[in-house]
Formats: structure tokens, C-alpha cells, sequence
């Protein structure tokens, strides 16, 4: 297993790592989405997680599974609204559908493209053991999800497809994601070695808002003729500051650059200089409508955290030390149908942190880090002054709720004090 990576304070207090001047608080900013509107659930079990650190934390035995499905089943029942985890699938595809001017649920044929954050898996090379101690989409997690899909939401497994254009998905979690009632899943992902699976959709090119300079950029097949999307983001650090499900559609492009598809794209200088009041090709991503009218359930994987892409799991910097973590693993899931409500959440939970904090300076000095918050708010009229569309030349207007809590106590957004909009975070 690999050596832990260092870290320090660079030569901060610790009262100035745990001092939090990063984002200010604002009244809410744009228009909440879902059945909820503006609700983002967050389902906290610490005995869900019993990671050692002896061996990989990606190993499914660090976990307990049936801990997990219930959070997940509870979880979706919270966001819905709904008494049972079948009800609340059943709402989430009758909304999206509503929102499209369509009528029913999902259908047997219809096809549900989930995107899982790889990045850490095989990202500078093609190993497809996964033997990593980086970050990267849990698998076990992932496989809970299907089995909540087709046990609970009647999805056919052959009619699911997990990707991500630019990274691997290992060897042992396409198998433990594929077999068993699970037979039938398909992964679409950089093939080691092999040409990649997926596909450029040469129908769907990405026309970016802003300026942009990089080489043309697509969306794949498996995205495109895909009836809906699931976005399972992590909450974690990342070089730049954070990364939460919004950054996860990095991923959720491809070109001729297999490895580094967002830098060919010319994406990187765009979240690593933000500013606030720029152009966000992350708010650009998130409006388009092959994303926004498609996805049906946005959520964070918190079971243990990393802050950042490049740095080794430990048991020290997955420990978390707000209440109610308290020393150990964040041992959380998040759910929304609201993409800026859940990041606007999750970065709430990461820049307070103190051990995220201590091990990623990003996180203490980039407030440019939530401009992608503001300008996906106010899409019809964002800071920026950019003209952003769905790529087929209409705006959709606001994408989501953004605001911050009160404090890291009591972590209280503007529909947990009885206002009528905002944020509403509900807790198990």
C-alpha cells in the first residue's frame, strides 16, 4: 500500500485553520429545483464505515453494506417525501419526466446512465487492479445504489450504463457491480490498453459560453441516448479547492485526448484562476440538456473523504472533527434533486472542516472556489454577464438554490428557519 502523503499547516494557527472567512454569507441566490424544492438530504451513520487503515479503504469489508442501503433507501424516501424507497424511485422518474412534459415513470427499455467521479483510478496510467490508495468512486457504494435501483425502483440492470470517459473502472468493481442480480450492467470507460468503449456522440459537440480553447470536445453515446442521469459525485478536496457532483461532469465529456481530456478541452485555467463574477464552464456544463434535463438524482458520496484527488486515504485525514464526526470517518451520503443546493452543502461541510482545511490551503484562501454557485443560480442573469444555453440556444434558467449555512453547529439554511426560499437541509 502506498506511503501517506504529507501534509501540513504551512505555517497556520490552529485557530486560523479552524476559522472559516473563505465564502461569506449571502441571502438565497436563485430558485430552488425538485419535488422539495432546494432540499438536500444528508444521511450520517458512523457505523457504516469501520476502515483501519491496515489495508485499502476501498475494500468492501471496511463497510458495512446493509448499513448503506438503508441510508440510501432512507435517504431517498427524505428527498422525495415518499413512505418507501420504491415510492420515492418512482417520484424521482415522474418528476423528471413531468418536468420534459411527459407522463409516467420509467419504462422497461428506457436507459438510466449513472456518472461515477474516477478520478484517482488509472488517471496517469492503465492499471486495472485499482491497487490504489487515492480517491475514487467507493464501489461498494456503487453497487448498493443498483441494487436499490432494481430491487427497490424495478429498473432492469440491462438497461443501466455506468461511465466515465476518462478513467478506469477496475477490474473487481465491474465485476462486483455486474454479477449476480446485477448481471446485465453495462461500464463505458478508458479501456486499458484497448481503444475506449466510449463513444463520441459527433451530434452533441460542446460549444462553450465562454472562451475556451482547447480541441473539440463531445458528449458520448452512452450520455446522449440515455433517457436519464444520475450524477454520484464525492465530497472531497481537489487541487483547485473542492469537488463535488457539479466538477463530476468533468468526466462526462470526451475527445481525442484519452487521459486528459478536460485540460485538452482547455477547462483547467478556467476552476484553477476562478474568480468571482467569471465565466464557469462548470455552470456551462451543468445548464446543458444533456445533463439538466436528464438527471433525475444528484448525489455526494461523504462515506470517507480525501482532501484532495492527489493525496492517500489515511485514517488521519479521513477523520473529520466537527460534530457529530468527532474523530471519525464523515461516514455520510448526501441526495438532492438540486445540483447547486448539494454542492452549495457540500462545500459548506468541506471548508469547515478543520482536517480539510489543514491539508488543502485551496480551501482557505480560493472564495473564487463557489463562483460556479452563483453563476449556475442566476443562469438567466448570471454575474458574469455570459450568455449560457442548454447548447441548443435557449437558457434554462436558474439551475438551483445557493446560500450558506449559519454555522458549523447548528448547519441551518434558510428553509430550516421557516423561510420560504433557500436551502433545506434534512438529517436522519
Amino acid at each position: 500500500m502506498a506511503g501517506m502523503a504529507a501534509s501540513g499547516n504551512f505555517g497556520l494557527s490552529e485557530a486560523a485553520i479552524k476559522n472559516n472567512p473563505v465564502f461569506p454569507n449571502h441571502e438565497p441566490i436563485g430558485q430552488g429545483q425538485g419535488i422539495n424544492p432546494g432540499r438536500v438530504v444528508w444521511m450520517h451513520d458512523p457505523e457504516a464505515v469501520h476502515w483501519s487503515g491496515m489495508d485499502y479503504w476501498w475494500k468492501p469489508e471496511n463497510y458495512d453494506q446493509a448499513r448503506i442501503l438503508e441510508m440510501t433507501r432512507d435517504g431517498l424516501a427524505r428527498l422525495t417525501g415518499e413512505k418507501s424507497p420504491k415510492e420515492a424511485w418512482n417520484a424521482l422518474f415522474e418528476w423528471r419526466n413531468k418536468k420534459n412534459g411527459k407522463e409516467g415513470g420509467y419504462k422497461s427499455g428506457q436507459k438510466i446512465a449513472i456518472k461515477v467521479n474516477m478520478n484517482g483510478a488509472g488517471e496517469n496510467d492503465d492499471d486495472p487492479h485499482g491497487q490504489l490508495a487515492v480517491s475514487y468512486g467507493n464501489p461498494l457504494l456503487l453497487q448498493t445504489l443498483l441494487q436499490s435501483m432494481t430491487r427497490d425502483g424495478g429498473v432492469r440492470p440491462e438497461d443501466i450504463v455506468v461511465f466515465d470517459t476518462c478513467r478506469i473502472f477496475p477490474d473487481y468493481m465491474r465485476e462486483m457491480c455486474s454479477e449476480g442480480e446485477l448481471e446485465g450492467v453495462q461500464f463505458s470507460y478508458r479501456h486499458p490498453g484497448m481503444p475506449d468503449d466510449s463513444k463520441a456522440d459527433k451530434n452533441a459537440r460542446i460549444e462553450w459560453a465562454g472562451n475556451v480553447s482547447g480541441i473539440p470536445t463531445y458528449f458520448p453515446t452512452c450520455l446522449t441516448e440515455a433517457d436519464y442521469l444520475i450524477d454520484l459525485g464525492n465530497l472531497k478536496g481537489h487541487t483547485w479547492g473542492l469537488t463535488l457532483a457539479g466538477k463530476n461532469h468533468f468526466g462526462t465529456f470526451i475527445n481525442d485526448e484519452r487521459r486528459t481530456t478536460p485540460e485538452a478541452a482547455g477547462l483547467h485555467s478556467n476552476i484553477i484562476n476562478s474568480q468571482m463574477g467569471d465565466y464557469s464552464v462548470l455552470a456551462d456544463l451543468m445548464a446543458r440538456k444533456e445533463i439538466n434535463s436528464k438527471t433525475i438524482l444528484w448525489m455526494l458520496d461523504g462515506l470517507i473523504t480525501a482532501p484532495s484527488e492527489t493525496v492517500n486515504i489515511t485514517p488521519q485525514n479521513a477523520a473529520w472533527e466537527m460534530a457529530p464526526f468527532n474523530g471519525r470517518p464523515a461516514s455520510s451520503l448526501f441526495f438532492s434533486q438540486d445540483p447547486v443546493a448539494i454542492d452549495s452543502v457540500g462545500a459548506d461541510f468541506l471548508v469547515n472542516e478543520p482536517n480539510m482545511r489543514r491539508d488543502n490551503r485551496n480551501m482557505r484562501h480560493k472564495p473564487g472556489m463557489e463562483n460556479y454557485l452563483h453563476e449556475a443560480a442566476l443562469l438567466a442573469n448570471p454575474p458574469s454577464g455570459t450568455r449560457y444555453t442548454d447548447g441548443q440556444g435557449s437558457n434554462p434558467g436558474s439551475l438551483g438554490v445557493h446560500e450558506h449555512w449559519n454555522n458549523p453547529d447548528e448547519k441551518l439554511y434558510s428553509r430550516n428557519r421557516g423561510l420560504k426560499e433557500g436551502i433545506e437541509l434534512v438529517r436522519n
